[in-house]
């Protein structure tokens, strides 16, 4: 089912519209100046849509300051006060995310409905594994079906309200109950899905559980827009959905470096060859594939394959360009040649 299409600010989310890349800021939101800072390191990335949190009066004050000094769409991230959701929409937020865990009666988030209704602001219904209403866990415990039980109770409540622009996330800690609760949620709701593994930890771990859990429900078809939650610098939360959107074949820009794992017929360091061609590339949003490849078997087929490609024997290497056999030369002036070949491609 296509899911129901509308605008945070001036990007489209849902109704087939291409998957956002969403990160969260780490800064104290009282600091206006410190978190645009940051939000502007998110934009230059590659963010956006950004989400900060809103736990006090300052917080809201500081919107539009913020909004004034940036350029993507804000989201206000709200806990346990529906009153901070409401000074968030009426100083200027694009979007407010609420945990119906804690967010408060219904006549509450009516309350807060009204606001956001009456300035087409949307809402984000996040739902996270850690913190649902105890009458839902002593139903299910923490299952994908108490997690969608618990967002579809809220829908409820916003469509009595008359209000449609609703975004649903469903993060559990783990990949398999967050693939689980979005399939459910994609088979019984209209609504484009926020992906994200929460609380994924930091470093290789965090990304393979967040590439797993996201990669596989884009592979289905699921989702409109996605966090990666990382540990640290919220810059390369960014850099890591941009790598989740171009292997799953949702993006195609910026450059993929196609290696080999190397074996024991590989005759050169390969490993810094690669880390040097990389630590070469300009950030770049343009799309390049290159391959380096380490030896005779799969290494010309590789390289013949990608838009720059070289392989390498003991003593010298070959290098192609779209399929056709460019030059042969000598380790290891070829490999600063083959640097060059592809600053050049990019420039």
């Amino acid at each position: 089912m296509e899911t129901k299409s509308f605008l945070i600010r001036n990007i489209p989310i849902g109704g087939g519209n291409p998957v956002t890349i969403q990160s969260m800021t780490n800064t104290d939101t009282r600091d206006a100046a410190k978190t645009t800072e940051q939000i502007l390191r998110l934009e230059s990335a590659g963010c956006e849509i950004v989400r900060f949190s809103v736990y006090d009066e300052q917080c809201a004050e500081a919107i539009p300051y913020i909004r004034s000094h940036t350029h993507i769409p804000l989201v206000a991230d709200i806990h346990f006060d529906h009153r901070l959701a409401i000074a968030a929409i009426e100083n200027g937020i694009d979007k407010v995310r609420i945990n119906p865990g804690n967010i408060g009666s219904e006549s509450k988030v009516r309350e807060l409905v009204a606001a956001a209704k009456d300035r087409k602001i949307p809402i984000r219904i996040g739902v996270n594994g850690g913190s649902l209403e105890k009458d839902v866990l002593a139903k299910y415990g923490v299952t994908a079906e108490a997690m969608l039980e618990s967002a579809l109770k809220h829908v409820s409540i916003l469509e009595k309200c008359g209000f449609y622009d609703i975004v649903l996330s469903l993060k559990a800690s783990t990949v398999q109950k967050t693939v689980e609760a979005n399939r459910l949620a994609r088979k019984q709701t209209p609504y484009p899905l926020h992906l994200g593994v929460t609380e994924a930890g930091m470093d290789d771990a965090a990304l393979v559980k967040s590439s797993v859990g996201i990669g596989s429900l884009l592979l289905d078809g699921i989702g409109d827009t996605i966090r990666v939650s990382l540990t640290g610098d919220p810059v390369r939360e960014v850099y890591a959905a941009r790598h989740i959107l171009h292997a799953v074949g949702l993006r195609s820009e910026g450059v993929e470096v196609v290696s080999c794992p190397t074996c024991g017929r590989t005759r050169v360091d390969l490993a810094s060859i690669v880390k040097k061609v990389r630590d070469s590339l300009p950030d770049t949003k343009r799309s390049l594939r290159i391959a380096v490849m380490g030896c005779a078997v799969n290494g010309p087929g590789e390289a013949r394959e990608a838009d720059l490609g070289i392989a390498f024997g003991s003593k010298n290497a070959v290098v192609f360009r779209k399929g056709e056999l460019l030059y042969s030369d000598k380790l290891p002036a070829v490999i600063d040649r083959f640097i060059d070949d592809v600053k050049k491609e990019l420039s």
